[in-house]
C-alpha cells in the first residue's frame, strides 16, 4: 500500500522544486496525450461533502456528483481510497481499478495532492462505517503546479497564511469557518434591519471632503477632472444627505479607509457599517444595537453566551448603562462633576501621569481618564453614555447637562463595538463645530475635521431628530468567531510588499 498523504517527504527547498518539475512534467505528459485538464470549462456536480454525510440515508446507493480538491490518497493494488475536500468540508471516496478501466485507474494513480478533481459514484459506507462514495468516473479538472504545505503541521506561518489566504483556507478548517461565519453575520444584519424597513444604500468612497470621523485620510489624485480627493473615513456625512431627502431609514455596509497604523484591532482599510433613523435619539439606537447582537449571537453562535479567549460574554442579560462621569467616579475615584476648569483637569493629569497638549480641555482630559482606567475594565456589554462635546463635533448637546452630547460607545471585551449620537441637526451649531475642528487642524491635529459646506446646506434644508450608530464589522466578527487579531477576520489584510 502506498499512503500518498501531503507530508509525504520532507519540504526542502530543493525536494520542492524537484517535486514541482515533476507536476509539470505530468501536465505536459497529460496535454500530450489530448488529456489536458485546463480545456475543461464545466463539471455538473450534484452535492456537497457534508450534505452528503448529512443525509446518508436517503442517498446510499444513489449516484452523486461531487468536485473538490484531492487532499490525501492512499494506493492499495486494484484498489485505492483518497480524501476530497469542497467547500463545506471532505468526503472520503473508493477508487478501483474494475469501476473506472485500467487506463483511468493509471492516470488516477498519477494525481498529485492538491489536484482538482470530479467525482462520480454511488453512496455506501466502508467496512469501517464511513461515508464515502464510490467511484464509476475519475475526472481532473485542474492540475495543481504548487505544493501544499504538510498535512499534520498545516500552514502555521502566520505572515504566509495572511500573504497567501488561498492556501490557509484549504490547509485550515477553522479559518474557513470563521469566513462563512463573518458572511453570515453580515447577511444577518440585514436581514434584521431590513425587516424593520431600513433601506441598503451605497455612497462615494472618493470624496473631495473625507469627514465624519477623527481619523487622518488617504490622499490620491483624479486625473479627468486634475483634482485631488481622498478616501472616505467615515460613511456619516453622506447618509445624514439621505435623511435630509426623506428616507428615514438607511444603512450601508462598506469599506471605509484611515491612514493610521496596524495591529491586532486595526487594520488601514475596514469594514463599516452606519445607520441613520429618523425621529429617534441615542436611546433608540442603544435599544437597536442590544437587540442586534443578541440576535446576532443567537443566529451565528447559537447561544447568547459566547466565549473569546477565557472570558465567558453575556449577551443576553440587558447591557449596562453608564455615564463617562460614573465610568471614571467607578474606576479611577475621580467625580469630573467637581473638576471646575480647564486647569484643574490639567492638573488631575499631571498627578495622574495622563499625557496631554496645551490645546486639550477639560473634556478632552475627562476621556483620556476614561481610556487609561476604565476601558479595559468593561468586559461584559456596557453602554458609555454622555461624552464631552470637545470629542464629539456632529453630535447633539445634551439640554441638561452643558458641556456634554447625547452619545454613547458600546463597549464589550474592553472593545469599542459601536459609536452612535442623536445626530446633530442645528446647521448653525455645527457650523460653529466646524469651526473648532479648523482650530484643531490648523493647530496640527491631523485627525480633525474640515467644513463641508455641501452638509451645512443640507442641514439648513431642514434634518429632523435623528439617531445614527456606527459599526465595526470586523471587530464584531473578532467578537463572534472568538479570533485574536483583526487579521484573522479579514481575506486579504493589509502586508508591508516583500519588495
Amino acid at each position: 500500500m502506498i499512503n500518498e498523504n501531503i507530508n509525504q517527504a520532507p519540504q526542502t527547498e530543493e525536494n520542492l522544486n524537484e517535486l514541482r518539475k515533476i507536476r509539470f512534467e505530468k501536465l505536459a505528459d497529460l496535454q500530450s496525450k489530448g488529456k489536458d485538464p485546463f480545456l475543461i470549462t464545466k463539471y455538473d456536480l450534484t452535492h456537497h461533502s457534508v450534505e452528503i454525510k448529512d443525509n446518508f440515508e436517503g442517498l446510499e446507493g444513489s449516484t452523486v456528483t461531487i468536485a473538490g480538491r484531492l487532499m490525501s490518497k492512499r494506493i492499495m493494488g486494484k484498489a485505492s481510497f483518497c480524501n476530497v475536500q469542497d467547500r463545506d468540508g471532505a468526503i472520503q471516496c473508493y477508487i478501483t481499478r474494475d469501476s473506472i478501466g485500467v487506463d483511468e485507474y493509471n492516470d488516477f494513480k498519477k494525481l498529485d495532492i492538491g489536484d482538482i478533481v470530479g467525482i462520480k459514484g454511488f453512496v455506501f459506507k466502508t467496512k469501517t462505517d464511513e461515508i464515502s462514495v464510490h467511484a464509476n468516473e475519475v475526472t481532473l479538472l485542474a492540475k495543481s503546479l504548487q505544493i501544499l504545505p504538510e498535512k499534520y503541521h498545516g500552514l502555521t506561518n502566520t505572515d504566509l497564511r495572511y500573504r497567501q489566504r488561498y492556501i490557509d483556507l484549504i490547509m485550515n478548517p477553522d479559518v474557513r469557518d470563521t469566513f462563512i461565519k463573518r458572511s453570515k453575520i453580515i447577511s444577518t444584519i440585514r436581514q434584521f434591519l431590513d425587516a424593520q424597513g431600513f433601506i441598503e444604500v451605497e455612497t462615494p468612497m472618493l470624496v473631495s471632503n473625507a469627514g465624519g470621523a477623527a481619523a487622518r485620510p488617504f490622499e490620491t489624485h483624479f486625473n479627468a477632472l486634475d483634482e485631488d480627493v481622498k478616501l472616505r473615513i467615515s460613511l456619516e456625512l453622506y447618509l445624514k444627505r439621505l435623511i435630509v431627502g426623506g428616507l428615514e431609514k438607511v444603512y450601508e455596509i462598506g469599506r471605509v479607509f484611515r491612514n493610521e497604523g496596524v495591529d491586532t484591532r486595526h487594520n488601514p482599510e475596514f469594514t463599516l457599517m452606519e445607520l441613520y433613523q429618523a425621529y429617534t435619539d441615542y436611546h433608540g439606537m442603544m435599544d437597536l444595537t442590544e437587540n442586534l447582537f443578541r440576535h446576532l449571537a443567537e443566529v451565528v453562535c447559537g447561544t447568547t453566551i459566547i466565549k473569546y479567549g477565557e472570558n465567558e460574554i453575556d449577551l443576553g442579560k440587558p447591557f449596562r448603562r453608564l455615564t463617562m462621569i460614573d465610568a471614571v467616579k467607578e474606576y479611577a475615584g475621580i467625580d469630573f462633576d467637581e473638576v471646575a476648569n480647564n486647569e484643574e483637569a490639567k492638573k488631575l493629569a499631571k498627578e495622574h501621569n495622563i499625557e496631554f497638549e496645551d490645546r486639550h480641555k477639560k473634556g478632552d482630559i475627562l476621556a483620556m481618564f476614561f481610556e487609561e482606567y476604565c476601558e479595559d475594565k468593561l468586559i461584559q456589554p456596557t453602554f458609555i453614555l454622555d461624552h464631552p462635546i470637545e470629542t464629539s463635533p456632529l453630535t447633539k448637546k445634551k439640554v441638561d447637562k452643558e458641556g456634554f452630547v447625547e452619545r454613547f460607545e458600546l463597549f464589550i471585551n474592553t472593545w469599542e463595538m459601536a459609536n452612535a449620537y442623536s445626530e446633530l441637526n442645528d446647521p448653525i451649531d455645527q457650523r460653529e463645530r466646524f469651526k473648532e475642528q479648523e482650530k484643531l487642524l490648523a493647530a496640527g491635529d491631523e485627525e480633525a475635521n474640515r467644513t463641508d459646506e455641501d452638509f451645512l446646506n443640507a442641514l439648513e434644508i431642514g434634518m429632523p431628530p435623528t439617531g445614527g450608530i456606527g459599526y465595526g464589522i470586523d471587530r464584531l466578527t473578532m467578537l463572534l468567531t472568538d479570533s485574536p487579531a483583526i487579521r484573522d477576520v479579514l481575506l486579504f489584510p493589509t502586508m508591508k510588499s516583500l519588495d
